[in-house]
């Protein structure tokens, strides 16, 4: 079972013409001084027509859907690529194919010995006008690399539309048309929604045409993993929605749009359909986000400088927390917001300004959605005893394929180690040799050369190249250590802490005995 985008950008059909399509610009245009006088102008109370009942069951949504339907438009992006391999080898090796003075020559030869023009990619999203001057809501992973987007409005009529600004993190975008007088939709409250309300989604599914669908809000709060950045607290929905749903709009039953549809949860891979599992992004995101693009053509994110992971019954007891509610500090980085306000490594973070976190994605969308420079007052559970500790945040640098850590290779098959039958691993000393090749920060520790598929530690996620720093918070160099430090353990659940690529991490494990 996999999460797709929705976008049928991954299904692109390659198109051969014969002119080059003009490209867009990828600025960052602003929105008209008046746009805000004309949203708020425009956007007055709008009367609607009287709710149709069957049996006291609401038996049609009609109006709401002609009143905010044509908000909703169709999106053609498209992106030239390379030449094919064979056709850019026939170039070098006849470099008259690019001087036009012979290109009447080579008009003529037979089609296969032609230079063809770039083939170029179409896919096909939905997006969302949020003001009356043509600024327009979608997914990043619609339009980002596009040369040319056109818009299509339910009118038919069509606009070239310029990208006003891309983040990745969230997977949202902002684009311009140049137009006046459009329907717009008025962002709802997400904070409001709940489990069991009624949601429409409107779209273009599968390049077929605008569509409505309906269904509850499933779930909120919800992280699938696949965004760039995984900055998700989606909402979770059964309407059906589709490829070429991707940016299209998730509205309540007053017309409020609540969200912008992103990914679904499809078994059937990248070609696999609707089965009542959509994910839409929270209004309230959308709308940082896209204040932050239309104002600075990009989003600034906030930075406390943790790893931070959820609590489960396991950790809580290897914690003697007295609940699973909060976000436990695996590691703080030098020089970071968290280490110059003296968080610790095993600090329980409870509440962000006094406000309740319920789990690490929670933590970490609040974080990233203040502005770097704020100062933040965490609520702190340390050694059992609670504190305020004040952190003035940095700013979150954006991940780049040129920034990012590559996964080392390393030895997949570490020779020797000691077994812990308890825990069902493979242990060898960590030596200059081996930090150097498993890329680790760790100067000391037990590197795992084996798991055993039917042991605990497997269960529990250990991999073999992950590196044992500590055991119940004691630190752990040998295998001795860890016999000492399982002994003390008892029946509670084995607390242990480890690096993987870099990063540094927490994992329970019940010992075998």
């Amino acid at each position: 079972m996999k999460f797709y985008q929705l976008s049928s950008l991954k299904i692109f059909t390659v198109l051969a013409t014969a002119a080059l399509l003009a490209g867009c610009s990828g600025g960052s245009a602003q929105l008209s001084p008046n746009s805000q006088t004309s949203q708020t102008e425009q956007s007055a109370p709008v009367s609607q027509s009287p709710i149709v009942l069957a049996d006291g069951i609401r038996a049609s949504y009609a109006d709401i859907v002609e009143r905010v339907a044509p908000a909703v438009v169709n999106i053609d992006a498209r992106r030239r690529t390379s030449r094919a391999p064979q056709q850019q080898q026939q170039q070098q090796q006849n470099p008259l194919l690019d001087d036009p003075r012979f290109r009447d020559f080579f008009d003529q030869l037979p089609q296969g010995q032609r230079q063809q023009p770039p083939p170029v990619e179409r896919g096909v999203g939905s997006g969302v006008i949020i003001s009356a001057d043509g600024t327009i809501l979608t997914n990043n992973h619609v339009v980002e690399g596009a040369d040319d987007i056109e818009i299509e409005l339910t009118d038919k009529r069509t606009f070239k539309a310029k990208v006003v600004g891309l983040d990745p993190a969230s997977d949202l975008a902002v684009l311009k048309v140049e137009a006046d007088n459009l329907p717009f939709m008025n962002l709802g409250d997400s904070d409001k929604v709940r489990v069991g309300d009624v949601v429409l989604a409107i779209g273009n599914p599968l390049g077929i045409g605008q569509t409505v669908t309906s269904g509850i809000i499933s779930a909120t709060g919800r992280r699938t993993g696949l965004g760039t950045g995984s900055f998700e607290n989606f909402l979770q929905t059964d309407a059906p929605i589709n490829r070429g749903n991707s940016g299209g709009a998730l509205i309540n039953v007053t017309g409020e749009l609540i969200g912008i549809n992103s990914q679904i949860l499809s078994p059937g891979g990248a070609a696999g359909g609707n089965i009542g599992i959509g994910f839409a992004i929270p209004s309230n995101m959308v709308k940082g986000v896209m204040e932050q693009l239309v104002k600075n053509g990009k989003v600034r994110r906030g930075q406390l400088g943790v790893l931070i992971r959820d609590i489960d019954s396991d950790l809580a007891a290897s914690l003697n927390l007295k609940d699973t509610r909060g976000a436990v500090i695996t590691d703080v980085q030098p020089d970071s917001a968290a280490a110059k306000a003296g968080l610790q490594r095993y600090d329980v973070v409870t509440a962000l300004n006094g406000e309740r976190v319920e789990d690490g994605n929670t933590l970490r969308n609040r974080i990233a959605a203040t502005q770097p420079g704020s100062e933040v007052t965490l609520t702190v559970l340390r050694e059992g005893k609670e504190q305020q500790i004040k952190a003035t945040l940095g700013e979150l640098a954006v991940q780049t394929a040129e920034n990012e850590r590559e996964n080392p290779q390393g030895n997949q098959n570490a020779p020797g180690g000691e077994q812990s039958g308890r825990l069902g691993l493979g242990l060898q000393p960590l030596t200059p040799d081996m930090k150097r090749q498993l890329q680790v920060n760790a100067e000391r520790g037990l590197v795992v050369t084996e798991v055993d598929p039917n042991g605990p530690a497997a269960e529990a996620g250990f991999r073999e190249q992950d590196v044992i720093l500590e055991i119940n918070r004691q630190p752990v160099t040998s295998f001795e250590d860890v016999q000492a430090a399982l002994e003390k353990s008892g029946d509670r659940p084995v607390l242990i802490l480890m690096e993987r690529r870099g990063q540094v991490v927490f994992l329970t494990v019940r010992q075998r005995r």
